[in-house]
């Protein structure tokens, strides 16, 4: 019996993709690392019977060692180490802090944090950097590359990213690898667009920021914005 043959409902990978994580048990969770059960057991039996010999205890479970967890049937060695490997994941990660989001509270924080990878290419490119209600970093990634005028005609992009990861404020910059600090027409135009597009989606533009290689313009500051 497969997890193919279960349920909608029953079938582990589905069920933690339909329904998230906290909606899948210890078992399922288990299923899925494992991907199958044996020739009598579906993943999700198998799991269940290795659980309930540790007294559904992760802690005991990790104990165990992978010739301890090859004495399952239709656990061979390489589910035993995909076991363990989770498991020791899991003990890494309780083992560290969790890392504070940077904030953004100027221009001149966003210069610091896209400096080192705008100063100094040869090349245009265009970045944004997502944030949530606090103006803490979401997410940040180059967008296009070539320059604004050729590169960055559909704002889509831009705006499907940001509800992707749930950013409520955007800041957008690019590079002038000739030095020139001065914003064209279209580095203007383009802002107006982007802030607009923004304006109905209730995504907040704080700012477009022009960098070189030891200094930068903001919009925001200009005026412009």
């Amino acid at each position: 019996m497969s997890i193919k043959s279960l349920a909608e409902d029953d079938r582990p990978r589905e069920k933690f993709l339909l329904k998230g994580k906290a909606a899948v048990s210890d078992s399922e969770l288990l299923a899925i690392i494992m991907g199958s059960g044996n020739r009598e057991e579906s993943a999700v039996e198998l799991a269940r019977r290795i659980l309930n010999s540790v007294e559904n205890n992760w802690h005991r479970l990790s104990q165990l060692s992978i010739k301890d967890l090859m004495k399952f049937k239709g656990v061979g060695e390489a589910k035993a180490i995909s076991i363990a490997t989770a498991l020791e994941i899991g003990n890494r990660r309780s083992q560290q802090e969790v890392l504070e989001r940077q904030q953004i509270s100027n221009s001149k924080d966003v210069f610091e944090v896209l400096q080192p990878h705008l100063s100094d290419l040869p090349t245009e490119e265009f970045w944004a950097v997502f944030l949530n209600h606090q103006n803490k970093i979401l997410y940040k990634t180059c967008l296009f590359r070539g320059g604004i005028a050729s590169s960055v005609a559909d704002v889509r992009v831009i705006f499907k990213m940001a509800l992707e990861h749930f950013s409520t404020r955007i800041i957008v910059a690019h590079n002038h690898p000739a030095g020139s600090l001065k914003p064209s027409r279209e580095d203007i135009n383009i802002t107006k667009k982007i802030n607009e597009a923004g304006k109905l989606l209730e995504i907040e533009l704080l700012d477009h920021i022009i960098i070189t290689q030891n200094k930068f313009y903001s919009f925001k500051e200009e005026g412009i914005l």
